[in-house]
């Protein structure tokens, strides 16, 4: 799989902080974060364990774009995200339905490019199968699309933000019409 390793993310992540410093106490106390910080991200491969300051760095109005770039770059490779996504899911889900996020359309945004790499794989075509995987080997697919599902109303309601493909997509990651 083609992707930036573990080191190079946290790497990433503590220019953020450089950069951000604000970003650590940003969104404290906010609802959508709640449990962040008790999931243990590094014990998913390949996932810093930092996650929770650039999901309360989404909440600070400077940090905030570059904030989604980089937590972008943490849980996503060209072919394949992490399998951290399907817990990190319903807090962006819950971050994107706050009106209030700074960042919330390119929040939006990545919700649409998660729910797309959620979509199953053509287990018949051999090279899709090469680049991204069967279902079986990613079972990280599967379980975002039960989160979708799980969240169905918000989905359909932040789908409602949206514009064509992209409103489809996140629809249909949801089982929703």
């Amino acid at each position: 799989m083609c992707g930036v390793d573990v080191a190079a993310k946290e790497t990433a992540i503590v220019r953020f902080l450089e950069e951000y410093p604000q970003a650590v106490a940003a969104g404290h106390g906010h609802p959508a974060l709640q449990g962040c910080e008790r999931v243990r991200w590094s014990d998913f491969p390949e996932c810093p364990g930092a996650i929770p300051v650039l999901l309360h760095g989404l909440l600070d109005e400077t940090a905030a774009p570059e904030a989604r770039r980089v937590l972008g770059n943490s849980l996503l490779n060209i072919s394949a995200m992490n399998p951290a996504v399907p817990t990190v899911l319903p807090f962006l889900l819950r971050l994107a339905s706050d009106p209030r996020v700074p960042a919330r359309s390119e929040l939006l945004r990545l919700l649409v490019v998660l729910a797309d790499f959620s979509e199953p794989v053509d287990g018949q075509s051999e090279a899709t199968v090469f680049w991204f995987g069967s279902d079986g080997d990613r079972p990280e697919r599967a379980q975002c699309r039960a989160v979708f599902a799980e969240h169905a109303s918000v989905v359909g309601t932040l789908a409602d933000l949206l514009d064509g493909s992209d409103a489809r997509t996140l629809r249909q990651a949801a089982g929703l019409p």
